[in-house]
């Protein structure tokens, strides 16, 4: 008996004029396409709850009280309020229908959704949303992807090529000038030998598989040496996936250009995305970038950020943020002493690696959102969506 791979959906939304028009079908599938459109007064509704609910700093509001609300008052705080704003989101974003349709393509193994927001949808966050008078999330129903951009999926990019297994960290690298605690100072917090984190790339050190060679685990952080020529020797020897974890700078919103996205590496000027295009350096076919709203490109007309670049070098699957991530110091100032000291940052660290060294790694990722949401509804607070709902694994070439 031939065995039946799970139906592919496809979730597509089109700036048009005043309004967004979407669409959803199966692909393969002729007439099950479903169509509908969101008016500009609900794109705004849609952009106020997001506003609340993530720790993005809004109008004259400070990233650190950005945390605090997201934390602590904001629609991603506890599980009831989260709840709600699901379900919200949920009822705006997709009609009946098109919920019909998904829940119908559910079966034993789970279908893939591939999603590719309009602009004004860029952050939403399409893993916890919800229909209405159901709790089931999308990511219970399908593993949510975004698919690259068309303008790259389609664009000559470098093939992807590894050699051996080891995993180039950049594990928050020592900006310069930048003491620990300031703006870009450290995202993870002191090296700890007895941490669960540096435990983790120890255990993978200890394999000898991670660059760059070092003489303890502990040293894979902080690294004041890794700059832009430390990185062009270090991707030179062909890796088998990117893991940055660091500071990024989001491309301004109201400039237009997606290519000034960029990320902070041991140099006084970080590394954009226009400069990772130029540089053409040659990347590995899984990276990860654990950094600042690092998966905003579609926040743009032309989706050329951070993402992009990785992909025209060779990624055929890139995990990124939608928002920016509470570090570790962030988290602990607001939520420490109710939670034991937990720290959702290092934990998402060592499940998107984790998850990049599976056979399917999109899948993966979407499997421990499924475990951190059923943590999260039991009233484990420290299993937040700030965290795990952040997250937005990208696609080309088949990759799941």
């Amino acid at each position: 008996m031939a065995v039946t791979a799970p139906p592919t959906l496809v979730l597509r939304f089109a700036d048009v004029g005043v309004a967004v028009y979407a669409s959803l079908r199966i692909v393969g599938v002729p007439g099950s396409t479903v169509t509908w459109v969101i008016e500009n007064a609900e794109l705004t509704a849609l952009g106020d709850l997001l506003a609340d609910a993530i720790p993005d700093p809004r109008t004259a509001e400070s990233p650190r009280a950005a945390v605090e609300r997201a934390l602590t008052t904001g629609s991603l705080a506890t599980p009831d309020a989260e709840q709600r704003l699901a379900g919200q989101l949920g009822d705006r974003l997709i009609p009946s229908a098109g919920w019909e349709l998904i829940a119908a393509s559910a079966g034993d193994e789970l279908p893939t959704l591939f999603v590719t927001p309009a602009a004004r949808l860029a952050q939403v966050p399409w893993s916890l949303l919800s229909a209405p008078g159901d709790q089931r999330r999308l990511i219970e129903l399908a593993d949510v992807l975004m698919a690259a951009p068309a303008n790259i999926a389609n664009s000559a990019r470098t093939p992807s090529v590894a050699a051996g297994g080891a995993a180039l960290l950049i594990l928050d690298p020592r900006v310069p000038g930048q003491r620990p605690d300031s703006a870009l100072g450290s995202v993870l917090g002191r090296p700890d030998p007895d941490s669960p984190l540096t435990r983790y790339f120890a255990a993978l050190w200890a394999e000898g598989s991670v660059l760059p060679e070092v003489a303890s685990a502990v040293e894979l952080f902080r690294n004041a040496d890794a700059d832009r020529g430390w990185l062009v020797t270090q991707l030179n020897r062909r890796p088998a996936r990117l893991l940055f974890v660091g500071h990024a700078t989001a491309a301004e919103g109201t400039v237009g250009y997606a290519d000034r996205a960029a990320v902070h590496l041991a140099d006084a000027v970080p590394l954009s995305a226009a400069d990772l295009m130029a540089a053409r350096l040659p990347i590995p076919p899984r990276a990860a970038l654990l950094a600042c709203s690092s998966g905003g490109d579609y926040r743009f007309d032309e989706a050329t950020g951070l993402v992009a670049a990785l992909i025209l070098g060779g990624a055929v699957l890139v995990t990124a943020t939608l928002w920016s991530l509470p570090t570790t110091a962030g988290y602990r100032q607001f939520r420490s002493a109710a939670d034991g000291f937990a720290d959702p940052m290092a934990e998402t660290v060592i499940a998107v690696d984790t998850a990049h060294r599976a056979r399917d790694a999109g899948r993966a990722v979407s499997g421990w959102q499924r475990d951190q949401l059923r943590r999260w509804r039991s009233g484990d607070v420290t299993a937040s969506p700030l965290w795990w709902a952040a997250l937005a694994t990208f696609a080309v070439d088949g990759a799941r």
